[in-house]
């Protein structure tokens, strides 16, 4: 009998150690392949059974978590969602995370390490820290002038601090509400598909991840590169441009919307917007110049983040001399985001150098104590600081008594440079009004802004005075808010 005994228990033993060792060989060797398994829905209850952290704007946050007594239990929720869409994203239980719903995904669902109170703790708890928040930059008065200045059209509006890259506002128009998204369901399912059908695109992010034909705001990109270059030496000299110009090797005719641009100096161009000048200016800086001078101001990089990804503007590297005047003037395939303008405004107000944008100043535990802090770095060295000495000059002269006098504000330094972008066959479209400046308080030693507006449905002629008129007014709301805030 007490052999027997001895037996099953051996037997017993024997399978307990199979059992180990199988729990072992799956908690070891396959529980990062279960994990991930589509068919593993203990993943998505998981990450929905806590509130998320939020995404913070001057102190307050912008988001929050609604239980839904559902088995995802979770959903998001956002305050003023169509004003902060083009900051926050969304994090849909259905579609997943954009912008910085995405890009700090890590924190806010409460996965990131750091959040832990000390080394490899998620992983030997196997469970979730609280969501941790994002405190972004954006300044609530800044972003909220230039939402209402938009109106509904379409366009977009960046705004930077120049001396430190921190993006003050980002707003996309027409936006949406990301909490129609949050949740399952058919009633997700049907504002999703009623979203992307929409002709109007309100999920599309303008302000990063649209590019546009930048008309006569790229010229400053031009100037730039023409004084780095030594092509111009003294900006009130006679470029020697003819007016009328004719494109390199072609009959056809380069119009002027204002008289007076015959030979013409770069000061005057920059004031009223000669293309001719500034056709001329590049086709003289050459090709490879160009080229050269883009890529310091952030053209054709494919890997700018903030920390989402941003759409590459782009300016051919290979072109007819012909092609080269009409992409000196920000035409022909010169194509830019609003991001990327604020930048070359940002350039000229810092001194020639475009310190890293970006858009989240550090991420927090859910107690308030800081996991990462994003300090200023420089992004690039645009052009020398005497160039940009001399076109802050020439964009206070074209704000003073020139095409951006909408721009103006009492008792500040403004410099601005309208643009209009023709487009469509034989440019018959409805221009782009675009317009680029920044503002320096009374008394201050450096420039609190710099913003970039384009306005898609602008009706105006399409003349560069257009964006002065749609763009500009909304340029000033912003810096003026810009300028009310404490420094």
């Amino acid at each position: 009998m007490i052999r027997y005994i001895r037996r099953a228990a051996a037997l017993c033993l024997l399978l307990l150690v199979a059992l180990l060792v199988n729990a072992a060989r799956i908690q070891l060797f396959q529980a990062e392949a279960l994990d991930s398994n589509p068919a593993n829905r203990r993943q998505a209850i998981v990450r929905y059974e806590q509130p998320r952290g939020e995404i913070v704007v001057d102190g307050r946050p912008v988001t929050g978590s609604r239980d839904s007594a559902e088995q995802l239990r979770y959903e998001r929720t956002y305050k003023d969602g169509p004003l902060y869409a083009p900051v926050t994203g969304y994090a849909s239980q259905t579609y997943g995370t954009t912008l910085v719903e995405n890009a700090e995904d890590d924190v806010l669902s409460g996965t990131d390490p750091l959040l832990a109170p000390f080394p490899f703790w998620s992983d030997l708890s196997r469970g979730r820290r609280p969501g941790g928040d994002a405190v972004t930059t954006i300044r609530a008065p800044m972003q909220k002038a230039a939402y209402r200045g938009l109106a509904g059209r379409r366009g977009a509006v960046a705004a930077i601090e120049p001396s430190s890259g921190k993006i003050l506002a980002l707003v996309s128009s027409p936006s949406y509400d990301p909490g129609v998204l949050s949740g399952t369901g058919a009633p997700v399912a049907d504002a999703w598909a009623r979203l992307n059908a929409a002709p109007e695109q309100p999920m599309l992010n303008r302000a990063i991840r649209q590019t546009y034909p930048p008309g006569s705001s790229f010229k400053i990109v031009t100037a730039a590169a023409a004084l780095d270059a030594g092509v111009v030496t003294d900006i009130d000299a006679p470029t020697g441009a003819p007016d009328p110009y004719l494109l390199p090797g072609t009959t056809r005719v380069l119009p002027n919307e204002v008289p007076g641009c015959g030979n013409a100096s770069l000061s005057y161009a920059i004031r009223w917007s000669c293309n001719s000048v500034m056709a001329h200016l590049g086709v003289r800086v050459g090709l490879p110049g160009m080229v050269d001078a883009v890529g310091r101001f952030g053209f054709n990089d494919t890997g700018l983040r903030i920390p989402s990804g941003v759409a590459k503007s782009n300016f051919d590297t290979r072109m007819s001399d012909d092609q080269l005047a009409l992409s000196a003037i920000g035409q022909f395939d010169t194509a830019a985001t609003p991001l990327q303008m604020a930048m070359v405004a940002a350039a000229v107000a810092n001194n020639g150098e475009i310190a890293q944008p970006h858009l989240v100043e550090r991420t927090t535990t859910a107690g308030g104590l800081t996991v990462r802090r994003w300090g200023r770095r420089t992004y690039r060295q645009a052009m020398q600081p005497s160039t940009a000495g001399r076109l802050q000059r020439m964009m206070v002269e074209a704000v003073k008594d020139g095409t951006g006098a909408n721009a103006a504000i009492p008792g500040a330094r403004v410099g601005g440079k309208t643009g209009t972008a023709q487009h469509g066959l034989g440019n018959t479209g409805t221009p782009y009004a675009w317009f680029i400046a920044w503002a320096q308080a009374e008394g201050q030693a450096q420039p609190a802004v710099a913003v970039a507006v384009v306005v898609e449905d602008a009706s105006a002629n399409r003349a560069d005075i257009s964006g002065g008129g749609s763009a500009a007014p909304i340029a000033r709301a912003v810096m003026e808010e810009a300028l009310r805030l404490p420094r």
